[in-house]
């Protein structure tokens, strides 16, 4: 009787358990618009993918990977401090951190597994670093996860492999109980986890993975397994969605053409292509997960923080536009792409053209919007009643109906850089106006 008592009890916990995201979960993605993805792990140290170095190699290979790395990984400058400060400064709303990558070396203080960060010179738990730190910075905090493991298949004498059938956790009961073990640590030991990003194909997970994590922590936003997360990278000629996607989902970027520190042979978009590719991200209903790869020694490099640095500046002027948005009716005119307040109240007009000069006028011109008696149109970030060192210039922002068109005249008159360029989207705030007639 007792064992039948507890089976019913068992069955009816797990119906209770969400099979799903809850939607004021999906509803934050969409609100947030810009989040950190982290990918770190032990073989930064050499500058290899990330883990995938370790399939079709050999058995010598696979020695000095699971026995000598682990044996100089030693971040002696690693500060989660300051990897949090400058996300936060840089527009970050959540960080997405590896704490376990496909070879299976966990960043975090596990007792599944001698290969982990416990076990290296370093010798502390920075999975936890890392949540304190970006914790007390306000930020929502992410896991990734990967279910493959390799060193658990090395240690089966299973050949390394991805998507062969005798890799996959659902047909390698050892592996899947490993995974399930790490998962329980991961979702006890760190407080609350907003988001979890578990990779590779959720029929390869063997669908018992998603159902504990919302067994262990309901809350928590399940991306990659549950949402559509499009790996984009200039390695692979992937595009942006063709058009807006009214489901939630979460783009993924390299800032180059790896995940993983890469310390030659690398090449990087530039902080306005960034930009650029937030504004279409956010235009078309998506939010933006933009990763960076630290040095071995745990600096992140200086090219790639020029651009968290620069999107952030932008972001300091324009933030209004990109948070707590969604698509509006037109995504793009030519060379004007579009966001609405959550509320609907304002219409943000991004003018991606970059030789708008400092204290300057121009006009643009707009199909999608009429004017009425109520309407207001401001430039983000800037008061619209000086210009720098010329008293007698009210730059005001006004506007006309035109021949089918609102037509908008404003001045770029916020001084950004020293010299008073600025090559990235100027954003138009406008409020009390409507949808056009077609």
């Amino acid at each position: 009787m007792k064992k039948l008592i507890s089976a019913i009890w068992i069955v009816a916990f797990t119906l209770c358990v969400s099979a799903e995201n809850k939607p004021e979960r999906l509803e934050w993605l969409k609100d947030a618009g810009l989040g950190l993805f982290i990918h770190w792990s032990v073989d930064s140290q050499i500058g290899t993918v990330i883990s995938h170095s370790l399939v079709g190699a050999d058995e010598a290979f696979c020695e000095y990977f699971f026995n000598e790395l682990p044996k100089t990984f030693n971040p002696t400058r690693f500060d989660a401090d300051e990897w949090a400060r400058l996300a936060k400064v840089a527009g970050f709303q959540y960080v997405v951190f590896t704490t376990k990558h496909h070879s299976g070396f966990c960043m975090f203080d596990t007792e599944t597994t001698e290969f982990n960060i416990m076990n290296t010179p370093y010798g502390k738990d920075i999975t936890k670093e890392v949540v304190d730190a970006f914790r007390a910075q306000g930020l929502e905090i992410g896991f990734y996860f990967s279910p493959d493991d390799f060193s658990e298949l090395y240690r089966q004498g299973t050949l390394i492999s991805r998507r062969r059938p005798e890799a996959l956790p659902i047909n390698n009961p050892e592996l899947m109980e490993l995974n399930k073990a790490q998962i329980r640590e991961l979702f006890s030991n760190y407080g609350q986890i907003d988001v979890l990003f578990i990779d590779g194909p959720k029929e390869a997970q063997g669908g018992g993975l998603t159902e504990l994590v919302w067994e262990l922590q309901p809350d928590c936003l399940i991306t990659r397994g549950a949402i559509s997360t499009p790996e984009i990278s200039p390695s692979t000629g992937q595009e942006l969605p063709e058009s807006l996607k009214t489901e939630p989902w979460e783009a993924c970027f390299t800032m180059g053409t790896s995940w993983q520190y890469k310390p030659t042979n690398e090449s990087y978009r530039d902080g306005t292509e960034w930009i650029h590719t937030l504004i279409e991200t956010r235009a078309k209903g998506g939010t933006m997960l933009l990763n960076i790869g630290p040095k071995p020694n745990g600096e992140i490099p200086i090219e790639q923080e020029s651009i968290l640095i620069e999107m952030g500046t932008w972001m300091a002027i324009n933030r209004e536009a990109i948070y707590d948005v969604r698509p509006w009716s037109v995504i793009q005119e030519k060379d004007v792409w579009f966001t609405q307040s959550k509320s609907g109240d304002a219409v943000y007009a991004f003018v991606m053209d970059t030789d708008w000069e400092y204290g300057t006028e121009r006009t643009i011109k707009l199909k999608s919007l009429k004017a009425t008696d109520d309407t207001v149109i401001s430039v983000l970030g800037q008061n619209d009643l000086v210009l720098e060192y010329q008293p007698d210039v009210i730059p005001q922002t006004r506007w006309e109906a035109g021949r089918n068109t609102l037509n908008i005249t404003a001045m770029r008159a916020q001084r950004i850089y020293n010299d008073r360029t600025w090559p990235n989207p100027v954003v138009l705030k406008i409020t009390g106006a409507e949808t056009a007639d077609e």
